[in-house]
């Protein structure tokens, strides 16, 4: 049965997942929208990139954490005659909502990052050995390409290869939900797949071109 708390974690999980971190960093300390400048993207990665370190950590941390917290939120909102698979149905559908919110922000006229770092969120809290894998493998392919793009899309497939074939996962709809992510990433980064196949996709540069001026 959906009760109350049910519908009202949802719909909380969506507004959380929709704080448009990287806009209102941008806006509010900068006086720049983070859509119109970089990529366009409205995710660390950009924010980095056009606005440096310091303002993209605290946007990457936040964001991984809203969709954490979003996961999270089936402990205290949920139905309490929900069996131990329906709970972690429950917590997928959560997390996949804020991802949602974060892609299609309501607050921030529904353009908003590509899910990345909020997976990430959902990942930990779902899968935290197999993050743990992930992460070293990110950091590898980030070192050997300064892709993020390349380490995003390849981290995403090895993801449920690991937690299916190394970590033994048994439940059915944390499988799926892994393999979805090995599809869902690399489909939001199209635009990125054609400019590495044309040979165009930058590569990490730190911000050296940042954007170091408050307004």
């Amino acid at each position: 049965m959906i009760t109350f708390e049910v519908i009202l974690a949802i719909v909380f999980a969506y507004l959380l997942g929709s704080i448009p971190t990287a806009v209102l960093v941008g806006k509010v300390f900068y006086k720049i929208d983070i859509r119109t400048t970089g990529s366009g993207n409205a995710g660390a990665t950009n924010t980095i990139r056009v606005l440096g370190l310091k303002a993209g950590i605290p946007v990457l941390l936040f964001d991984v954490f809203k969709a954490w917290a979003a996961v999270k939120l089936s402990l205290f909102l949920t139905n309490p005659l929900f069996t131990e698979n329906q709970q972690i149905v429950f917590q997928i559908i959560l997390g996949s909502v804020a991802v949602l919110g974060h892609v299609f922000p309501v607050f921030a006229s529904f353009k908003g990052g590509k899910g990345v770092a909020s997976l990430v969120g959902v990942i930990i809290a779902l899968y935290p050995a197999s993050f743990l894998v992930i992460l070293c493998c990110f950091i590898l392919t980030m070192v050997l390409t300064r892709i993020v793009s390349v380490s995003s899309i390849v981290c995403s497939i090895i993801f449920p290869i690991v937690e299916i074939f190394i970590f033994n996962e048994t439940n059915v709809a944390l499988m799926i939900l892994a393999i979805g992510i090995a599809i869902f990433i690399p489909y939001t980064h199209k635009a990125n797949i054609k400019r590495l196949i044309a040979g165009t996709e930058k590569k990490f540069d730190f911000g050296k071109n940042r954007i170091t001026k408050k307004v």
